[in-house]
């Protein structure tokens, strides 16, 4: 199932992405249902098998309802928001494909390089994402992110792909003279609207194996990554594990499992030219859509 929310009358509302358009979650409940529907991308996320199951139904119902036409909206015509909209957690794996390390001349870490995103960063699919005036060196990344379904501490490897809800694109932007400034990544990572995601929230049954996706990245038209989520250092089962010996996670959490090579600062520098006002970039992850935002001078 791809979930998605959209603004309507100045709030996130639910829907979900089918061949015959977007369901109005809302909408569609008022008129067909007098049982458990789902109202957000959280109770979807908490309630999990429950909840798609009550949402899967109301889609069968509503297909075969003539009076509910309205319900079904046309994406083209929607305002996104993010699909996760509320993160407890937003965690990021840094150097986490091989390429990517090479390409950077930094060594292949021994264990998963953590830090930290707030949910300031968050941004949706077609917004537009600010260049802050204090950086001149912001970078694209395009990342699969894992989103958690099911509270885990002490995870196994083996069950680890047991406890995620879904996964989503994500973009995480980076102002590199900000990221470097120190030794602490925070400050280039989590300037306002630093993370996009969407545009769909692909819950975990669809997507099959996360560690066989393909993913890119594309300015302007162009490609720039072009690889594999089997490039990466630590796949997902084992990243979700590893974080999970150190503290909890809880549904809703989100981690971003790395970028591969080809971003702007894997240039020499001679070739390298950070992102600016009017750039447009699309990441791409096989059977989650595309993710398109522009950028903008503060």
């Amino acid at each position: 199932m791809k979930l998605i929310t959209f603004v309507k009358e100045d709030r996130l509302c639910l829907g979900v992405r089918t061949d015959m358009g977007v369901l109005d979650v809302e909408l569609a409940a008022h008129h067909l249902s007098d049982s458990y529907v789902p109202n957000t991308i959280l109770e979807v996320i908490e309630d999990g098998a429950k909840a798609i199951e009550a949402l899967n139904k109301l889609v069968d119902r509503t297909l075969t309802a003539k009076e509910t036409i309205a319900c079904w909206l046309n994406e083209a015509n929607l305002q996104l928001g993010p699909c996760v909209t509320n993160p407890g957690k937003i965690i990021c794996v840094g150097l986490n494909y091989r390429k990517h390390a090479e390409e950077t001349n930094l060594p292949v870490p021994e264990h998963p390089v953590l830090f930290n995103k707030f949910s300031n960063a968050l941004a949706a699919d077609g917004e537009d994402i600010v260049i802050p005036k204090v950086t001149t060196k912001v970078d694209y990344e395009a990342e699969l992110v894992i989103v958690i379904g099911k509270k885990a501490k002490y995870v196994s490897k083996e069950e680890a792909l047991g406890v995620v809800f879904g996964y989503c694109n994500a973009n995480d932007v980076s102002a590199r003279d900000l990221q470097l400034r120190t030794q602490q990544w925070l400050l280039g990572k989590t300037c306002d609207g630093f993370s996009p995601i969407g545009p769909y929230l692909v819950t975990a049954d669809e997507v099959g194996n996360p560690n066989q996706l393909a993913i890119r990245s594309i300015v302007n038209g162009e490609v720039r990554q072009n690889s594999n989520t089997s490039d990466m250092i630590f796949y997902c089962d084992e990243i979700i594990s590893y974080i999970s010996q150190h503290f909890t996670l809880l549904p809703g959490d989100m981690i971003l499992t790395g970028t591969p090579e080809g971003v702007v600062m894997g240039y020499p520098p001679e070739l390298q030219v950070y992102l600016k006002e009017g750039d447009n970039v699309t990441i791409e992850i096989e059977k989650l859509g595309s993710l398109t935002n522009r950028f903008v001078a503060e």
